[in-house]
């Protein structure tokens, strides 16, 4: 069972970034999909969800620039990052809802 997330990297602001995450050794489509960050010093925090209905909820500081969204024939839950911002760098993981289950990170680094 594994959680393998990509598409991290060093942007500059206002740039785009779209976040991966694929999914190994479970049913993906019967899950709630999550993405978090946590930047140096700060607790983590809930960026997106995405239901296995496909409904979907954002934090507030992201809302209208990122968008989550799943493939269930690829296992793959995405999370499209527009208008990044300083204060978007973090380490970015993506997590199934209705078990303890955790990507391994991917960083994200908005310059400017």
């Amino acid at each position: 069972v594994q959680l393998q997330a990509s598409g991290g990297g060093l942007v500059q602001a206002g740039g785009s970034l779209t976040l991966s995450c694929a999914a190994s050794g479970i049913i993906f489509s019967i899950y709630g999909m999550r993405w978090y960050r946590q930047a140096p010093g700060k607790q983590r925090e809930l960026v997106a969800g995405i239901t296995r209905g496909g409904n979907t909820n954002y934090a507030d500081s992201v809302k209208g620039r990122f968008t989550i969204s799943r493939d269930n024939a690829e296992n793959t839950v995405y999370l499209q990052m527009n208008s990044l911002k300083l204060e978007d760098t973090a380490v970015y993981y993506c997590k199934v809802v209705e078990r303890d289950l955790w990507g391994e990170g991917t960083q994200v680094t908005v310059s400017s």
